[in-house]
């Protein structure tokens, strides 16, 4: 989806030099709560959700349609909670702050 495309690059640009494949916290790493992180905590995984969502109506496959979403969900579900426990760790108190206020994937929802 073209909103997924959207916020996958915005994400990256709001993180610059912070963004890593893996979960490791850089020197110098900063907390980004600026641009879609202040709406959302992992705008990267809402947009795979997009586009996974996507599939899941595009494809009629009663296998590839859902084969997107039920890998989103393996990704996120194994990955988020160890990214949350990093960040908490590494930033304590402004980052209990910032998840406070924020949601994980949808704005105002969850």
């Amino acid at each position: 989806s073209v909103t997924g495309l959207w916020l996958f690059k915005r994400s990256h640009d709001d993180l610059g030099t912070n963004w890593s494949v893996s979960l490791e916290v850089r020197e110098n790493h900063k907390l980004i709560t600026q641009g879609v992180y202040s709406k959302i905590r992992h705008p990267m995984y809402a947009s795979l959700f997009l586009y996974s969502a996507a599939q899941l109506f595009l494809l009629s496959n009663w296998i590839v349609g859902p084969g997107g979403i039920i890998m989103f969900a393996l990704l996120y579900f194994g990955r988020v909670p160890s990214e949350e426990k990093m960040m908490l760790e590494t930033f304590g108190e402004e980052y209990k702050i910032y998840a406070s206020k924020t949601k994980r994937l949808i704005p105002h929802v969850w």
